[in-house]
């Protein structure tokens, strides 16, 4: 089990840009894939973006595609998630997650084992 701590969110006007980290504790960092997920009020979690163990394979819901970006440093336990051209749309309170993986390369959609407290990112004039 892996603790995670996210930090970066905030207010930020239309278009803007923000960057989120997750940082990560207790576990092998190295050995998780790694995914971002949010949750907008009345509305359901939904994927945003995943990235594998190695950090070579990623992937993005296509409302984020090309606007945001998922990195990660596993020689600082943390990963990242690049946020430009923001809307209000992508007003939601944002979750990394980690999920044991065997593959170094494979990313996952769904099945995370363990999840951070979130932090909210607010988009609006």
């Amino acid at each position: 089990q892996v603790q995670l701590v996210e930090s970066g969110g905030g207010l930020v006007q239309p278009g803007g840009s923000l960057r989120l980290s997750c940082t990560a504790s207790g576990g092998t960092f190295s050995r998780y894939a790694m995914g971002w997920f949010r949750q907008a009020p009345g509305k359901e979690r939904e994927f945003t973006a995943a990235i594998s163990r190695n950090g070579g394979s990623t992937n993005y819901a296509d409302s984020v595609k090309g606007r945001f970006t998922i990195s990660r440093d596993n020689a600082k336990n943390t990963m990242y998630l690049q946020m430009s051209s923001l809307k209000p749309e992508d007003t939601a309170n944002y979750y990394c997650a980690a999920k044991t993986s065997l593959l170094s390369g494979a990313i996952y959609f769904y099945g995370y084992d363990d999840w951070g407290q979130g932090t909210q990112v607010t988009v609006s004039s």
